[in-house]
């Protein structure tokens, strides 16, 4: 193999304070796009004259898009390198935005949202990748938690940005996105700070298909089921929680629907950030626990109609979702040799989106027949019993764990 003076220098240097800022940065930004719309579905609603079950249609093509992404650029960083994968990612999610601004149909908020599920799927994949590989000597494990905290943590912040400047803006369904293309601008600046280690020459060109190693497999199951978990309990708080506080509890607000969303997205990367230094097994096993008990809360708050206890659900899911998602690829990431680490990343980011979009769409289809408020309780019930079961396999991350 020959293997160029570029590639070399790319793998030798170390990563730095600034250039992980960066990298943290553009996955961050990237991912607020793709929930910003979340908190004004409600006046999308009034607009285009649809319901909740088209909200949840939309929600599942934005993860169609991030699945078709994945599969179909995963894993072409390794070929073309970092930077211009993460570039197609940010001019998408500005794609994104212009769509959005300029929406006059309910077409185009279709077209928006596969936009910018396809700029999910770039950086949910190299991003994550590109964050561990700006580390610091010593500054893994800060590193591994601003992967998964920038990615939670963006959507969180996409919900809470959208909401309260559609509250204080006298255009409600334009300045968000104003607002985000400026973010966007600055990405497209941060991308020349980053270390790009990509650009192997013995890398597959084309599409590829995510492998995992064998010493990975294992704990990828576990890693797994735990992904399914918080990642469905993310859909149904993503696409139906403003639903649920229009309709079933009576909350109009925008900025307090971006809130109720946010806090289950901040208290994630709160989570992420503040418990990194835990192992990975307890990490899980809390995670799934916080996950459990949101679900039971969920269906109190739809029964009595309590909008408190959804909020407090909202931050023991985020906080579950969370542990569980940074568990898995921590010790995902840590059996896998980093030339696989992409195709790893990749192969559980399309298991986590998989996740979201089904039961969101069964979600949707069974409003239809009983109503938000019972659709709310059911998937309560189903969704603590998958968390249960990431509980009951939690110990398989042990044996990840740094020694």
């Amino acid at each position: 193999m020959v293997t160029t003076s570029r590639t070399v220098d790319a793998r030798t240097s170390r990563g730095t304070a600034l250039g992980l800022a960066a990298a943290s940065y553009v996955l961050a930004v990237v991912m607020m796009g793709t929930t910003m719309p979340t908190p004004l579905y409600p006046l999308y609603e009034d607009r285009f004259g649809f319901g909740s079950a088209t909200t949840t249609v939309l929600y599942a093509i934005y993860a169609a898009g991030v699945i078709a992404s994945l599969v179909l650029f995963g894993t072409l960083s390794e070929a073309l390198g970092r930077r211009p994968l993460l570039l197609a990612g940010l001019v998408l999610s500005l794609a994104s935005a212009a769509v959005f601004f300029a929406a006059g149909s309910l077409w185009l908020l279709f077209l928006g949202r596969v936009l910018s599920g396809l700029a999910a799927g770039i950086l949910t994949a190299t991003g994550t990748v590109v964050v561990l590989e700006n580390a610091p000597a010593g500054k893994e494990r800060l590193a591994a938690s601003l992967a998964t905290a920038s990615n939670v943590g963006g959507l969180g912040l996409g919900m809470l940005m959208a909401g309260v400047v559609a509250q204080l803006a006298a255009a409600p369904l334009r300045a968000p996105f104003e607002v985000h293309a400026g973010l966007l601008a600055l990405g497209v600046v941060a991308l020349w700070r980053i270390s790009d280690r990509g650009g192997r020459d013995d890398a597959p060109r084309g599409l590829a298909r995510p492998r995992l190693h064998p010493d990975a497999r294992r704990v990828f199951v576990a890693a797994a089921i735990g992904s399914v978990a918080g990642f469905a309990i993310s859909g149904l708080f993503a696409a139906l929680a403003p639903n649920f506080m229009s309709a079933a509890l009576g909350e109009t607000s925008p900025a307090v629907m971006g809130l109720g969303t946010f806090l289950f997205f901040g208290a994630s990367a709160t989570a992420q950030l503040s418990l990194k230094r835990l192992p990975d097994l307890t990490l899980a096993r809390a995670g799934a626990a916080s996950l459990i008990a949101s679900m039971g809360l969920l269906a109190g708050a739809l029964s009595a109609a309590l909008l408190p206890l959804m909020l407090v659900s909202s931050i023991l899911g985020g906080v579950g979702m969370g542990l569980l998602f940074m568990a898995g690829m921590r010790a995902l990431t840590a059996v896998t040799p980093p030339p696989m680490r992409t195709q790893a990343t990749t192969a559980y980011f399309l298991v986590a989106y998989l996740s979201i979009s089904v039961p969101v769409m069964s979600a949707g289809a069974l409003t239809l027949a009983v109503g938000l408020t019972a659709t709310g309780i059911v998937f309560s019930g189903l969704l603590a019993a998958v968390a249960i079961a990431a509980f009951a396999v939690a110990g398989r991350l042990r044996r990840a764990e740094p020694s």
